[in-house]
């Protein structure tokens, strides 16, 4: 798979019309919704001729369809809004084209990114990029999908749950969670404010670790990103760490392939050194019964924009104001939204706050205080992404639970907003495996560090 090195030095109009004709090359996986070619063959142009600089000159991109990006409607995916053009980009965006990156499409998503396989785009699905017959993972699973196929050699995603770990792993690519606040979020249509972060998938840690250095600062537009802290490394040992293994995850409910894969992983962090042994995170059991509470309690908030009377879709034959929010929302969103809508204000309403979104509030408390305890002793922690690969396309859009499961094990760290990666492991039966490095708040630069070190040990 090409990595940004093979783009730079190079035509940025050859790069960008390879990438387009690759794009079109590998529609049957649908993993853009859009490709924006006039846009950025003008911007090929300009970098040519001088005129645009940068550490991604040239450099061909995807966006997630849930930021806000010119040239084509931004969708998140959904019927409400199909024809939304944006006035204006999100920050992130912004900052990998000042440096010269070339947004050349959007890539398909889970519905405002509520779901774990893409399958619930309003637009179709997007097929996993190493089995047709398998799910690309979600939400963010066109983004992941056009990185796998060669079209880009980066892209980027949204991370609420897992959202960039899942996909990454169902595809064997790295994927970038990053410590929540430190990428911001502005132009970004929002899921659950509390957990959102925005962050890229690549084929190698090392292109990964450039694209976050580049998306990440704090921004004057979203109050809740930190101060700039964020800085690349350039030696690719971090000394001697001590690593605790998630043995909450390592069940027998995670599959064995799986588990063989994660364990070789493990076994290969020994070899080089470092210190690895298995830790207790009794809380774990609780964090999806936590995040499918608190989430959707968030997203009920954030859809209650959509009405049909400011922007997005607008019901027609309507005679009453109640008609056309409740037709323009119907006919707009996608059953998973409407779900999570209906628990959101069940959650939320007066009776059952305390009962439950108070307490879920409270048990996060209690899961936080348990990471802070591991990490007053270790350095990282490590799980799999997924307790098994890729499931086939279907096999679970009539179960919504099953669905939900196969966030069980990246809740829990986004609910706490510490920065993870996922990052290619040993195959099980010829399909790709991730391993989850989990670090520290604000420990970004080390988590990519020790993946770094990793890629050539693995």
């Amino acid at each position: 798979m090409p990595t940004i090195s093979h783009y730079l030095n190079r035509s940025a109009v050859e790069n960008i019309e390879e990438a387009i004709a690759t794009a079109k090359q590998q529609q049957a996986h649908h993993a853009l919704l859009h490709i924006t070619e006039e846009r950025a063959r003008e911007r090929a142009k300009l970098i040519d001729e001088g005129k645009i600089t940068g550490r991604l000159a040239g450099v061909p991109f995807v966006v997630k369809d849930n930021y806000l990006a010119f040239d084509g409607p931004t969708t998140a995916a959904s019927k409400i809004l199909e024809n939304f053009n944006t006035p204006l980009q999100a920050t992130v965006v912004e900052k990998l084209e000042n440096e010269g990156a070339i947004c050349i499409g959007k890539a398909n998503l889970d519905s405002f990114a509520h779901g774990s396989s893409t399958e619930n785009s309003a637009f179709g699905l997007t097929k996993n990029a190493v089995d047709e017959t398998k799910v690309a993972g979600g939400s963010s699973g066109g983004s992941a999908v056009a990185v796998k196929l060669g079209i880009v050699p980066f892209s980027i995603g949204t991370d609420t749950g897992g959202s960039i770990r899942q996909p990454a792993s169902f595809n064997g690519v790295v994927g970038v969670k990053p410590t929540y606040g430190m990428n911001s979020r502005f132009g970004v249509v929002a899921m659950a404010s509390s957990t959102d972060v925005t962050g890229c998938f690549a084929n190698t840690v090392e292109d990964a670790e450039l694209v976050t250095n580049i998306m990440a600062g704090q921004d004057v537009n979203d109050p809740t990103t930190l101060p700039s802290y964020f800085t690349m490394t350039d030696e690719q040992t971090t000394g001697q760490l001590k690593i605790g293994v998630i043995s909450d995850f390592m069940t027998d409910d995670t599959d064995k392939g799986v588990k063989s894969s994660v364990t070789e992983y493990i076994e290969a962090l020994k070899k080089a050194g470092h210190a690895v042994e298995e830790v207790e995170l009794p809380m774990a059991k609780y964090s999806l019964a936590m995040y499918y509470i608190i989430v959707p309690a968030e997203i009920a908030s954030n859809l209650a924009r959509y009405d049909g009377v400011r922007y997005g879709r607008r019901a027609d034959n309507v005679n009453t104001l109640d008609d056309l929010y409740g037709k323009s929302r119907d006919e707009g969103f996608v059953a998973e939204s409407k779900r999570r809508i209906m628990i959101g204000n069940y959650v939320l309403s007066s009776g059952y706050f305390d009962a439950y979104y108070q307490k879920a509030q409270q048990a996060r408390q209690l899961l936080i205080e348990e990471f802070d305890e591991l990490f007053s002793k270790y350095d990282m922690l490590v799980s799999p992404v997924v307790p098994t690969t890729a499931f086939g396309i279907g096999e679970n859009t009539d179960d919504p639970i099953k669905m939900y499961l196969s966030d069980a094990m990246t809740v829990g760290v986004s609910l706490a907003g510490l920065p993870a990666l996922s990052v290619p492991s040993v195959e099980s039966d010829g399909m790709p495996v991730g391993v989850q490095l989990i670090a520290q708040r604000k420990s970004d630069t080390m988590l990519f560090a020790l993946a770094k070190s990793m890629e050539v040990h693995v």
